[in-house]
């Protein structure tokens, strides 16, 4: 669901504290996943100051291997703005980008992803290959990496080890 209400005024803030801020709110998301007992990652799609799409990760709930947090996100950003090419949006995720959310995010023309910790075993913007600045595609994503990414990892490596410990 889009937020019809205006985020506080970032504007003073350095690019990196609104990073943060934006992060956090991607994390919020994460956590839901977390009390549904999905692997805790949270994405949120920011345009001008707003929130126009949430997203985490329902693959166990859903069945679908495709309801990753980046693409219930980009699905509700859609919707909100009428529109399947999310210009002038960022995409925070706490996880870095798989191939599949890469893709997703090449085709539906996002400008910039920010997200909180790489993912060595399918991180597709930069950790094993750069599905998002791959120059052979007819649209690159800026990336910015490792915002909270203490809190962004610790939350991972928490919820995998009260898995194990299950």
């Amino acid at each position: 669901m889009k937020d019809d209400i205006l985020q506080p005024d970032l504007s003073h803030l350095s690019e990196g504290a609104q990073h943060e801020h934006w992060m956090r709110e991607a994390i919020a998301e994460a956590y839901k996943a977390e009390a549904l007992g999905e692997v805790p990652i949270g994405a949120v799609i920011v345009q001008h100051n707003r929130i126009i799409g949430r997203g985490y990760n329902l693959r166990e709930t859903t069945l679908d291997s495709t309801a990753h947090a980046e693409m219930v996100a980009i699905r509700q950003a859609s919707e909100a703005i009428g529109a399947w090419r999310l210009l002038d949006c960022s995409l925070y995720v706490t996880l870095e980008p798989c191939p599949m959310c890469a893709g997703a995010i090449v085709q539906s023309r996002v400008p910039r992803v920010i997200y909180g910790t790489a993912d060595p075993k399918a991180g597709c913007a930069g950790t094993l290959m750069n599905l998002l600045q791959e120059p052979r595609f007819n649209h690159r994503t800026e990336v910015v990496a490792d915002i909270l990414q203490l809190e962004c990892s610790t939350m991972l490596t928490q919820f995998f080890r009260r898995l194990r410990k299950k």
